[in-house]
């Protein structure tokens, strides 16, 4: 599949402002699953730096430096031409020691794999690190207990739950829901559906990130949004996406821009202002359209 996406954001301030350094993450990435052929970003005002690095997850961030003149808008408009490749999500192949639920890694793995293994609330705050939501460890073993102990029907069958059982609002700013609030309340935008999903796979000692993207949508509509998922690491397939606002495993409609351990680091635009007392208004457009 081909696409093109242009997505626009626009923050406006009540007064003349003076912007602090800013950090992008817009371009999507380029893998096995989606090469990106075409980039472009444009930025108003201009800024005097732009940096661009890898973080130890392998996303690239572009870090925006700008000039002491105060500004009443920052526009920031990315465009991009991408090709995604996977059409079939399950064409893979587990290593024989990974297909039961709990995975006794090799020391090195589970090593690499400790920043993708934490519970992600400790203490109502985001950590990373922190002790697994007890919400979330019930429902993975009773997952475990329906599945037999299956990591593929395990997690096919963690997807389709939260899909089936949760009502879905669209909420465009704030943080996730800690997980236990979001299943309890059986509600929440897919950043909550995401980190519900996460958090019970990593109960279950499956290794996840969360997952900044875009999605195909409806083609007959021109209402599009920034969208959410989780993927997996399963030894022998690598990693993995799952799609539980929409019950499927991820395939060639979706296009990922980062995957970071948490949601905390997965903002397509963060940044702050040396100018206090400010208010501001944020407002974005997102178009895809599809080349094929």
């Amino acid at each position: 599949m081909h696409y093109q996406i242009t997505h626009r954001t626009i923050y406006s301030y009540d007064r003349p402002v003076v912007l602090a350094p800013h950090y992008l993450q817009l371009r999507p990435r380029s893998d096995v699953t989606q090469k990106l052929h075409q980039f472009q970003l444009e930025i108003d005002p201009l800024p005097k730096q732009l940096f661009e690095a890898l973080d130890l997850g392998g996303n690239l961030v572009s870090r925006a430096m700008f000039g002491a003149e105060g500004v009443t808008q920052l526009v920031i408009q990315a465009m991009s031409q991408v090709e995604t490749f996977r059409s079939n999500p399950f064409d893979y192949l587990l290593e024989p020691w990974a297909l039961s639920l709990p995975i006794n890694y090799p020391i090195l793995l589970h090593h690499q794999l400790q920043p993708y293994l934490g519970g992600q609330f400790a203490g109502g705050q985001l950590a990373g690190n922190g002790s697994i939501d007890p919400v979330a460890m019930q429902l993975a073993q009773e997952l475990w207990m329906q599945t037999s102990g299956s990591v593929v029907g395990f997690l096919s069958e963690l997807n389709q739950i939260i899909y089936q059982n949760c009502r879905y609002g669209l909420r465009e700013t704030g943080k996730p829901y800690p997980p236990g609030i979001t299943w309890t309340q059986k509600t929440g935008s897919c950043r909550d559906y995401t980190v519900l999903f996460m958090e019970v796979c990593r109960a279950a000692g499956l290794a996840s990130r969360f997952v900044s993207g875009y999605q195909e949508g409806d083609p007959d509509s021109d209402d599009r949004h920034l969208h959410a998922w989780a993927e997996v690491y399963l030894p022998g397939a690598g990693w993995r996406g799952y799609d539980p606002t929409q019950g499927l495993a991820v395939a060639d409609r979706h296009i990922a821009l980062v995957a970071p351990p948490t949601a905390k680091h997965s903002a397509p635009v963060s940044g702050t202002l040396k100018t206090t007392g400010a208010q501001s208004q944020m407002s974005y457009e997102l178009k895809i359209r599809l080349l094929d």
